[in-house]
């Protein structure tokens, strides 16, 4: 693999239709492997693909696992759809049956390639006096190979996997293993501003080439062309965004509201407010059915903020990929993305500096996206922070 194509286009253009048809337009002795957020699409790719048979993982085998099955498939040389949370456990194993294979992956959507690990500083010294763990230049390595209680199963998995490694000496950081991209013949991945992901700054950090490519329909095909954030059209775009604008936003004015932190501080009567003003819009001023709504914050306040009658119409922060929620125009967004400190400084010590600003506006228009305006049609939107009004507006008039 020379360099990693980045497919940059906004959704809906038809990234994976033209992925679709460039695995049914390829020789037959291509191979592929395609990697997507959701089981869902993987049956709507398995359906689609009309010149190849494509096979997802399964746990019906003698090890009862799905990595198990993905590594004989590869073996086998099959053609293989399968998700991220699976592509994620690769390991040096799985990274040696690639190497050499001949394959192409074609990865919908970014990874999630590095997270902090919920390990608090004292178990990681629990784990160290056990002899359960060391740690070997940063990464962490598991020693005791008869561990099998629940407590720690998590980083025996990821630390057996060699992903894991201790940073400050006080927490553990999960990354996605760099080297599996190299040992494909060609990499795709599609996704919308990658200029804000978390992955691009991943690729910076290990110095993994990539080029921008964008999805253009012509007549009843897709093809790839230059890059050019003029061409998506971001004014028409935004005009089908009907944006609160008035009293209900009163409670978010400051640039740090609704975040992480500032929602952890918030007293009780601040979350009442947020709740009454959200289901305010969602039911006076939308007047819209459960049906009809999608809202959106951190989980752990979803239970304060949840409204009634629509307390089933959340989803999560970070949705993305999937086309359910495609008939829902009445959105509630009450959070403001910011990274988590520990991770932003992760990358700024290994020299990668991170673009706030573009990792807000690309997660927050991926959530928008699950609504109906993937189909061209009007939504309205209760966006309470001022920062990510700003920052919305900012991508409309391709600030960023």
């Amino acid at each position: 693999m020379d360099k990693v194509i980045v497919i940059d286009s906004v959704m809906g253009s038809g990234k994976t239709s033209w992925a679709i048809s460039h695995m049914n337009e390829a020789p037959a002795e291509s191979k592929f492997i395609f990697i997507t957020p959701f089981l869902a699409e993987i049956e709507r790719v398995r359906a689609a693909l009309t010149r190849r048979e494509i096979v997802a993982p399964d746990n019906n085998n003698a090890k009862g696992r799905k990595m198990f099955d993905l590594k004989q498939l590869i073996i086998r040389g099959e053609d293989i759809c399968a998700t991220h949370s699976l592509f994620r456990d690769a390991d040096d194993e799985l990274i040696e049956l690639l190497t050499g294979s001949g394959y192409t992956l074609i990865l919908d959507e970014a990874m999630d390639v590095v997270e902090r690990v919920n390990i608090g500083t004292q178990d990681i010294k629990t784990l160290i006096r056990s002899e359960y763990i060391e740690i070997v230049d940063n990464r962490v390595i598991w020693l005791f190979d008869e561990y099998s209680d629940s407590r720690f199963a998590d980083i025996k998995r990821l630390a057996k996997a060699g992903n894991l490694f201790i940073y400050r000496n006080q927490f553990l950081v999960w990354t996605f293993p760099p080297r599996v991209f190299s040992t494909f013949d060609n990499v795709y991945s599609m996704t919308y501003l990658f200029d804000g992901q978390l992955q691009r700054y991943y690729f910076d950090m290990h110095d993994i080439s990539y080029e921008y490519k964008a999805v253009q329909k012509c007549g009843d095909c897709y093809e790839l062309v230059e890059y050019d954030k003029r061409n998506e059209r971001r004014e028409e775009l935004f005009q089908l965004i009907d944006v609160y604008d008035g009293k209900l936003n009163d409670v978010a004015k400051r640039s740090n509201a609704l975040s992480t932190s500032w929602l952890d501080r918030a007293d009780g009567d601040t979350m009442l407010q947020l709740k009454r003003n959200h289901y305010t819009f969602l039911r006076n001023q939308c007047d819209a059915k459960a049906g009809e709504i999608l809202w959106t914050t951190l989980k752990d306040h979803r239970g304060t903020l949840k409204g009634r009658g629509f307390a089933d119409s959340f989803i999560p922060v970070n949705t993305r990929a999937t086309n359910e929620y495609a008939d829902r125009w009445a959105l509630a967004y009450v959070y403001n993305r910011y990274l988590n400190p520990q991770e932003k400084a992760f990358f700024e010590e290994n020299g990668v500096s991170i673009n706030l600003g573009a990792l807000a506006v690309s997660d927050l228009l991926q959530w928008i996206w699950r609504s109906r305006i993937r189909r061209g049609e009007p939504i309205r939107l209760y966006l309470p922070s001022s920062r990510m009004r700003s920052l919305l507006k900012a991508w409309a008039d391709y600030e960023i």
